[in-house]
């Protein structure tokens, strides 16, 4: 019987000791998984890129002479005329996200096709009083707030808008004076506007963007055979509606855990 004991007891260690070894081996053999880092979009960090698309642009001009009528317009008499073309150019800018919350700053300089032309046949004269205009130059400087959804911002901007702008006339038929000139002007203005930006990777970005911006009158001196006449003139507005792409710089990932 004793024998029988001390067998059992001997049987019982080795299997024990036999699992505890397994159960090291194990033990050994384990290693944690690396964290899992989730690739977030951060719209924090400076961006620059370009645009391309079509502008609107509604022009203004009243004559405010004092003296003869020019053009065959009388003191308060003017045009008013809307035209469209291409537009592109380049923007620079800089995001900061909070949360869900992007805010920034950004500017802009566009190169417009926005001309016209028409003539004023008052007296009936086929080739009387000839005017033309252009906006060929605009420049915004903005903020810019919105909301992020991972990889897509939604956004509205606002602040300062430049214009430069072209009134030319030539005056054929003495009714009663003649003349010609023309004069180019900066035209200072505010703007609005809203858009939608998407990144594709963790640097670029592509979007769509619509914008409003208008601006005060400039005196345009043009001359006349009687002296110098005075015209009001001015983009009563341009809008706009570009497809933008940008480059930002230093974006980082967010490891999640």
């Amino acid at each position: 019987m004793r024998n029988k004991l001390i067998a059992a007891f001997a049987c019982t260690t080795a299997l024990v000791s036999t699992g505890a070894a397994s159960a090291a081996d194990l033990g050994a053999r384990y290693t944690k998984a690396p964290a899992y880092a989730e690739p977030l979009f951060n719209w924090t960090g400076f961006y620059v890129g370009g645009h391309v698309g079509g502008a609107w642009t509604n022009e203004q001009f009243i004559n405010t002479g004092n003296g003869a009528p020019f053009a065959d317009l009388s003191p308060g008499q003017g045009f008013r005329q809307r035209n469209s073309g291409v537009m592109g150019g380049a923007q620079i800018g800089y995001n900061w996200q909070a949360n869900n919350y992007v805010f920034g700053m950004e500017g802009t300089i566009s190169g417009l096709d926005n001309k016209g032309s028409f003539t004023n046949t008052v007296f009936g004269v086929g080739l009387d009083d000839q005017f033309s205009w252009r906006a060929n130059v605009l420049a915004t400087v903005v903020g810019r707030a919105g909301f992020a959804v991972q990889n897509n911002l939604f956004y509205f901007k606002g602040g300062y808008a430049g214009v430069n702008n072209r009134l030319s006339v030539v005056d054929n038929v003495a009714n009663p004076s003649t003349g010609s000139g023309g004069q180019t002007h900066w035209h200072n203005g505010w703007t609005v506007g809203a858009g939608w930006e998407y990144g594709v990777t963790r640097n670029w970005i592509v979007g769509l963007e619509y914008n409003y911006a208008a601006f005060g009158s400039q005196t345009y001196q043009l001359g006349g055979t009687s002296g110098n006449y005075t015209f009001d003139a001015k983009p009563r507005d341009i809008q706009w509606a570009v497809v933008r792409a940008s480059y930002k710089f230093d974006a980082p990932v967010i490891a999640r855990y």
